[in-house]
């Protein structure tokens, strides 16, 4: 039988309800809802809607081109992990929002560890727990005050303030657009509502205790003017890195993308005056992203030394 035919055959067989959730989900990564699901099948069934037009429509929406961003994301740094490469000066499409740019920036640094914790991965971006199990062949482990299920993740139901896991127990450790929420209003997550001012700094001292020696510390944050919203916080550039050594870490590299008209760029002079969270984009206006490593006791004491001198 001629190729086209059989595919013109197999496509006519395909039961509608099938057909339209395997579009679904191979364009938009998800199941149709409910309405559109009833609305598409009506269409199909009566002959005002073809498969081939479905798909079109699909493939050609806004939440498609989201789709296909983010894939392009995964793909992007499977490569420099397998180059053993650390991507800098990454680029995201204008509109978007900072997923495009710390999903790739944490990924491709991550490399052959054992043992990997991922912190507020419950109400984390699919795209991005996909990606991140696919890149851990060893023992991963999530942790949040929400449970969910993450096939190839153990999830652990814990506080970031108080880990319930032995020291050393890591060999790195991603906090990708959590810490912000730590002591926050998080009752949107369906969690409870609190003031805790010390939380983030209890948080990453927390994630410098389970780390192993050599473990490092993949993290990303809302940057910009500092502002206090009720369920997260944003810092500029200076205070995040401030708070990561008040927490017991070192920033061995660091990076502040900004959202403007042509996109996601990197921005090494980069200045928080303005640069507002929501106001450029549906989410973070600029996102910084660092891999910090734990400070030894030497280390903080000439850290503190040098702090100690500048204030005399």
């Amino acid at each position: 039988m001629d190729d086209k035919l059989a595919a013109w055959l197999e496509t006519a067989q395909v039961p509608r309800e099938e057909l339209v959730s395997r579009l679904y989900r191979l364009v938009l990564r998800r199941e149709p809802e409910a309405d559109a699901r009833e609305r598409t099948l009506g269409k199909l069934a009566v002959g005002t809607l073809s498969p081939a037009t479905l798909l079109r429509e699909l493939v050609e929406s806004e939440e498609s081109r989201r789709v296909g961003t983010l894939d392009d994301a995964l793909a992007f740094a499977r490569w420099a992990r397998s180059a053993g490469e650390r991507p800098r000066e990454l680029r995201g499409p204008p509109g978007s929002d900072e997923r495009v740019i710390e999903i790739p920036w944490v990924l491709s640094r991550l490399r052959a560890e054992r043992r990997v914790l991922d912190v507020g991965y419950a109400f984390a971006e699919p795209a991005y727990l996909a990606g991140l199990v696919a890149a851990v062949s060893g023992e991963l482990v999530g942790v949040d005050l929400a449970e969910a299920e993450v096939p190839g993740l153990r999830s652990v139901v814990g506080d970031l303030r108080q880990l319930p896991f032995r020291a050393r127990s890591f060999d790195v450790a991603l906090c990708v657009s959590t810490l912000e929420h730590i002591g926050r209003d998080n009752t949107v997550y369906g969690l409870e509502a609190e003031r805790d001012e010390s939380g983030m700094v209890r948080a990453l001292r927390e994630l410098r205790g389970v780390l192993g020696g050599g473990g490092r510390l993949l993290v990303s944050v809302p940057c910009g003017e500092p502002e206090e919203h009720d369920w997260f916080v944003q810092r500029d550039e200076a205070g995040w890195l401030q708070l990561f050594r008040e927490g017991g870490f070192l920033t061995f590299e660091h990076e502040v993308y900004e959202l403007g008209d042509a996109g996601w760029v990197s921005t090494p002079a980069f200045e928080a005056t303005g640069v507002r969270y929501g106001e450029r984009g549906p989410a973070a206006s600029a996102v910084l992203c660092a891999e910090l490593h734990p400070a030894r006791l030497r280390e903080r004491a000439r850290s503190a030394s040098r702090a100690l001198r500048r204030l005399q």
